[in-house]
C-alpha cells in the first residue's frame, strides 16, 4: 500500500517530503506534488515531514479525496521525478489549508 498526496499540496508543493523518501517516489507537477504507488515502499517518513498535511496512508484518505489515489498513480506516469528540496510555491502559506482546490490543479506545464 502506497501513501497519497492530497488536495492541501494543491498550490503550496512543500517539498520537506521528497528529502526523506528513501525510494525517490515523488513526482512533481506544475503546482503540486504526487506519490507513484509502485515506488512507494510505505515508510510512514513522509506524512510527518508535510508541513501541509496533505500526505495519507492510501486506506486512511479522507472520504472526499479519494480521487487523489487514482490521480497520484496516474500523474506520477506523466511527471518527472524530483529528489530534492525546492521552496514552496511563492504563496504556499496563503493556500495552506484552503479546501477544495482540486479546480486549481495544473496537470501540464505551459511549455
Amino acid at each position: 500500500m502506497a501513501f497519497v498526496v492530497t488536495d492541501n499540496c494543491i498550490l503550496c508543493k512543500y517539498t520537506d517530503c521528497v528529502a526523506v523518501c528513501p525510494a525517490d517516489a515523488f513526482y512533481e507537477g506544475p503546482n503540486f506534488l504526487v506519490i507513484s504507488p509502485d515506488d512507494c515502499i510505505d515508510c510512514d517518513l513522509c506524512p510527518v515531514e508535510c508541513p501541509a498535511g496533505a500526505i495519507y496512508q492510501e486506506d486512511e484518505v479522507p472520504a472526499d479525496q479519494q480521487e487523489f489515489i487514482e490521480l497520484n498513480a496516474e500523474l506520477a506516469k506523466h511527471w518527472p521525478r524530483i529528489t530534492e528540496v525546492k521552496p514552496p510555491l511563492e504563496q504556499a502559506e496563503k493556500w495552506d489549508g484552503v479546501a477544495d482546490k482540486i479546480q486549481y490543479l495544473e496537470t501540464q506545464s505551459d511549455d
